[in-house]
């Protein structure tokens, strides 16, 4: 005997929920991409800096922090945009931390801001 899905009485409210988990996904690639090319940004021009081929050598930790400090505030702002979202939505059906982009954007968010601390304190 094959069951059916037990399916909300309103769908909007589904889709609704799905289209805050793609904007969230889409807000962890963006914060991704900041924080890779900031880091590998800061990675290059370090090594330029070490054989002094470029004359600042604080440069490229400026330059690093800005790029991963803004992938992670573009983390955060996307969680909280996300939860609020779905805090709006609770009173339709109820909110569950247990959301696996959820988690993976406040993974990203842990991520960012370890690896600003990193650059700060230049231990990479």
């Amino acid at each position: 005997m094959h069951l059916r899905p037990i399916l909300p009485a309103d769908l909007g409210q589904k889709r609704t929920i799905m289209a805050a988990d793609r904007t969230l996904m889409a807000w962890v690639r963006t914060s991704l991409s900041m924080l890779s090319f900031g880091f590998t940004i800061y990675k290059f021009l370090d090594a330029l800096a070490d054989n002094h081929q470029i004359a600042n050598s604080s440069s490229p930790r400026h330059i690093g922090m800005f790029l991963v400090g803004m992938g992670t505030l573009t983390m955060v702002m996307g969680t909280i945009s996300y939860w609020v979202t779905l805090r709006d939505l609770e009173r339709i059906e109820p909110f569950r931390l247990g959301r696996p982009v959820l988690f993976i954007a406040l993974v990203m968010a842990v991520a960012g801001s370890g690896l600003f601390l990193t650059i700060t304190t230049r231990l990479v």
